[in-house]
């Protein structure tokens, strides 16, 4: 659950704090609509069925439209997962990356773009059948609820489910209305977005249009994305609904890449320095990405009485140009390199189908689920130098770089998997029982067409069954009690094998890590104004893929020995009477080596920690609604532990911080016109901290800054017809 409070106040600042007292002016006098706070939310994730997450036996959360809206330009999921225990959502400041997404440390080492967790919006993967996500294409202008779910129940949704977000967003219905929001803050950065919604003749529509710039906080970060989507909704019969949603998402960033620790404790604004070229890479090689995303999926669900059938197809194109800091010395040789230019386009598509049943069974209720995915990804790729002229090609201040030069990569990647899966879930007074069987085969295929150094061409293929099992107990109407247990199943990504050592061939001998999870936890009903939810877990790793070596843009794989991960979650949700309410959600996570190993830079000993997971995590808020007047306010704090940057945990350690936000909004309603206002500030105190790392970084750039104090207003208008 999440509390349903949103908007910051922006105190120190001159120009936020007048337009607080101007949105206060304008919206004076009117109705204001009724909010609710709920302790508890319906959910699909896990039992693939509607489900309330106080009886799912399962650590999962829901963030709300209020949430992800919350006073937010609503860019970056950081922005609405900062509250959910377990996952970790680290904002890079870097466009050209993507976010850091972990869960229960899963995916924390991802050099860009998101691994070890599966994302999915309105149905459609937004991560590809090696795993690889990317979550700047979720909607968050539009989302009715993302879903959030950790642990052994993940691994029903197959490779790399080490946790599971998914977007929803809503039908269109009843009477047309449209919206218009603008938004600006600190570093040059505004949002705008203008959306309808409604139903005509039967048909519910959303359509939704969205553009984003920044200059960023750092140099080399400006970005700018548009975004659309279109989602229809259509009722043949009283028993079946037809979905057709379509999304387009454009994004040019720049890439300002890492800095070494002097570099971030003198200039955190700045780009790193290479003393051996005698350049800013960043600036010499003009680093930066293009994306091109285009999606679109149809679904139809129809309902025999109490069973069901889902079908639903999707297919989708990407097309990424990425400028690198690789100099052309780096590029010659008899060994495959890519070159300081990747340029690929990709089409995906993928089926599903699933039936689910619903028997009256030994006093209770029987609900079984019978399920496949297949899913396959084609990518034209090819590689180039990153320069264009004479003279010495390490100065490229001097010549021309950040031009498209020679070929030196061309091949085509493929990827398909086909899974199968059965889930039953039986409840009844007190008991209820979930079980689950997936198998997965994860199929992948090189066509090398760049032969001049040699046929990397090559298959390679993966399969695994993984059971999982949970059990819940009602103890009384207040207090349920749980415990769960599945195997996890992670195969490598394409990016992962790109390079073996020394940016040589495809590393085609990398294994799957595979994966025991337990978990044990409570959900209560504290009185009628609180809830509590504790989750105690375990999960043993083996064959963990880790960083053997990372530079200029280039990152090898190699699996390690076994890993071990405890942890538990905590999260507390209150209201204090009519007006106040509180959520607290707090993570410790242990997650270390078991056996040692051996990289290319030495022997990783048993116990050190797993870069890029902080053992302790902790996100507070308190929240005030004036009903009345429509006036909300909050205060959150984040606190964070500090964060190794690589497997020998000798390097300077991202220390850890904690920073306050502050946000104030008023909400009016005007008949049929709905106007809102907020300001907020973040990092109050304007603390200097490492936002996120690059774990392996070789040339030791492994952090990236977050912002200093900075500030965000925004209006908006929505008006029913």
């Amino acid at each position: 659950m999440q509390t349903r409070f949103s908007s910051p106040l922006p105190a120190h600042l001159a120009r936020p704090g007048r337009l607080a007292i101007l949105l206060a002016a304008a919206f004076a006098g009117g109705a204001q609509a009724e909010t609710t706070v709920s302790l508890d939310s319906i959910v699909v994730t896990g039992s693939r069925v509607e489900h309330n997450t106080f009886d799912l036996p399962a650590a999962i959360d829901v963030v709300d439209a209020s949430r992800i809206g919350a006073d937010q330009a609503r860019v970056n999921a950081s922005e609405a997962l900062a509250s959910v225990p377990g996952i970790t959502v680290q904002n890079r400041q870097n466009y050209a990356q993507d976010l850091q997404i972990s869960s229960r440390g899963f995916g924390a080492r991802s050099a860009f773009g998101v691994r070890g967790i599966r994302l999915i919006s309105d149905g459609i993967p937004a991560s590809m059948p090696d795993g690889q996500g990317q979550a700047a294409t979720f909607n968050l202008d539009r989302a009715e609820r993302i879903e959030v779910m950790r642990g052994p129940l993940s691994a029903i949704y197959g490779n790399h489910a080490g946790g599971v977000i998914q977007l929803f967003t809503p039908d269109g219905k009843g009477a047309p209305s449209v919206e218009a929001n603008f938004a600006a803050g600190s570093y040059g950065t505004w949002k705008t977005d203008l959306s309808a919604q409604g139903e005509v003749g039967g048909v519910g529509y959303v359509i939704d249009a969205s553009r984003f710039a920044t200059d960023g906080y750092r140099e080399r970060s400006a970005a700018e994305r548009d975004q659309a989507m279109v989602k229809l909704t259509y009722r043949p019969s009283q028993d079946g609904k037809l979905t057709f949603i379509a999304n387009t998402f454009r994004q040019d960033a720049q890439d300002p890449q890492g800095l070494q620790w002097s570099e971030f404790k003198s200039n955190p604004r700045g780009v790193a320095w290479d003393a051996t070229r005698g350049n800013y890479p960043a600036i010499a090689y003009d680093t930066r990405k293009s994306i091109d995303h285009t999606q679109g999926g149809v679904s139809y669900e129809h309902r025999f009485g109490d069973h069901s059938v889902l079908l639903s197809a999707y297919a989708g194109q990407r097309s990424t140009t990425q400028y690198q800091s690789i100099p052309v010395g780096a590029q010659t040789g008899s060994t495959r390199h890519s070159g300081g230019v990747i340029d690929f386009d990709r089409d995906f598509a993928g089926v599903s189908g699933r039936w689910t049943g619903r028997f009256g069974l030994a006093g209770g209720r029987l609900t079984t689920t019978l399920g496949f995915d297949y899913e396959q990804a084609t990518d034209d790729r090819q590689g180039y130098e990153n320069f264009v002229g004479s003279g010495t090609p390490a100065n490229c201040v001097a010549n021309t770089c950040g031009v498209m030069g020679r070929l030196r990569r061309n091949e085509e990647d493929r990827v398909a998997s086909f899974d199968q899966y059965a889930q039953a879930e039986w409840q009844g007074e007190r008991w209820a029982f979930t079980g689950g069987l997936r198998h997965s085969r994860v199929a992948f295929k090189v066509d090398d067409r760049y032969l001049s150094n040699g046929d990397d061409s090559g298959r390679v293929a993966y399969e695994k069954t993984t059971p999982t099992l949970a059990a819940l107990y009602r103890v009384t109407d207040a207090l349920n009690l749980y415990a769960s247990v599945a195997r996890g199943f992670e195969a490598p990504t394409f990016n992962e094998m790109f390079y073996s050592s020394n940016g040589g061939s495809f590393n085609l001998s990398l294994k799957p890590a595979t994966s025991t999870h337990y978990e044990v936890g409570a959900k209560a009903m504290l009185g009628a104004r609180s809830r509590l939810d504790v989750a105690l877990f375990e999960i043993r790793t083996q064959d963990e893929l880790v960083v053997l070596s990372s530079t200029g843009g280039r990152t090898a794989y190699q699996n390690a020995g076994k890993t071990e991960r405890q942890g538990m979650e905590v999260a507390v949700d209150s209201r204090w009477g009519e007006r106040l309410s509180s959520r607290l959600a707090y993570t410790w996570l242990d997650a270390t080596y078991a056996e040692a190993f051996t990289t290319s830079s030495g022997t990783v000993n048993a116990g050190n920690r797993l870069p890029g997971v902080a053992a302790h995590n902790l996100f507070g808020e308190i929240a005030w609604r004036h009903q009345p007047s429509g006036f909300h306010a909050a205060v959150e704090g984040i606190v964070r532990d500090k964060v190794h940057v690589e497997d020998s945990n000798q390097k300077q350690a991202a220390p850890g911080y904690a920073i306050a936000n502050l946000r104030l909004g008023i909400d009016r309603r005007y008949g049929p016109l709905n106007l809102r206002g907020f300001v907020r500030l973040d990092n109050v105190f304007d603390r200097q901290y490492v936002g996120s790392v690059i774990v392996g970084d070789s040339n030791n750039r492994f952090y990236e800054s977050a912002p200093g104090r900075n500030w965000l207003a925004g209006v908006s208008a929505r008006y029913t017809f």
